[in-house]
């Protein structure tokens, strides 16, 4: 009675056995599991996600770029056009600086009769006027310090009053629009006797 009974508890035993096996072997990896096949579909998927992310980075780049040019080529077009409108008049006022000078001869003649005189004094005064209104600022060096940035030496000589290197006299007037120097000044430097005592050259 026994033997027969141990035969088929002897199965069931090796039965629970293999199955534990079995799960132990599923546990440890040596077979798939039913959930791998879903892992392994979302491989694909993250990769998908990183390189649209990676895209959308490089699109707000380029963006950011493109205005950035925009931006500074606003800006030179700008600088350009207001650098033109500047040029243009300071050609045109540089026109009416030999209409300053010939009312000045005017001015200067003592031959002049009292009306004319008194007619080329308002006229004179008006146009400087106008002038100063538009930003024209008037050199008149005299006493100062000889600068070859503004002012053009047309003679070097002793001058009582003056010391070397001092502008003596004043020739003709220079005149300056804003930043741009329209005409220098021609003026003379007073000088000592070891001096240039020519024409054209610069004191330090």
């Amino acid at each position: 009675m026994n033997a027969r009974n141990n035969g088929p508890d002897k199965d069931l035993e090796l039965s629970g056995s293999a199955a534990a096996t079995e799960e132990a072997s599923t546990e440890d990896g040596l077979e798939p599991s039913p959930a791998s096949p879903a892992t392994a579909d979302e491989g694909p998927a993250d990769t998908e996600v990183a390189a649209l992310r990676r895209e959308v980075a490089e699109l707000n780049q380029t963006l950011l770029r493109r205005r950035a040019d925009f931006e500074n080529y606003r800006k030179r077009v700008e600088r350009d056009r207001g650098t033109a409108s500047v040029e243009a008049e300071a050609d045109l006022l540089r026109q009416l600086l030999g209409t300053v000078d010939n009312l000045e001869r005017a001015l200067a003649a003592k031959d002049a009769g009292a009306g004319l005189r008194e007619g080329v004094v308002l006229t004179h005064h008006e146009l400087v006027t106008l002038l100063e209104s538009l930003g024209v600022e008037t050199l008149d060096p005299k006493g100062q310090r000889f600068d070859p940035a503004v002012h053009q030496a047309i003679l070097y000589e002793p001058a009582t009053g003056f010391e070397p290197g001092e502008v003596a006299e004043v020739y003709r007037k220079g005149f300056r629009y804003r930043d741009r120097l329209l005409r220098p000044a021609l003026v003379k430097v007073a000088s000592d006797e070891a001096g240039p005592g020519a024409e054209g050259g610069d004191v330090q």
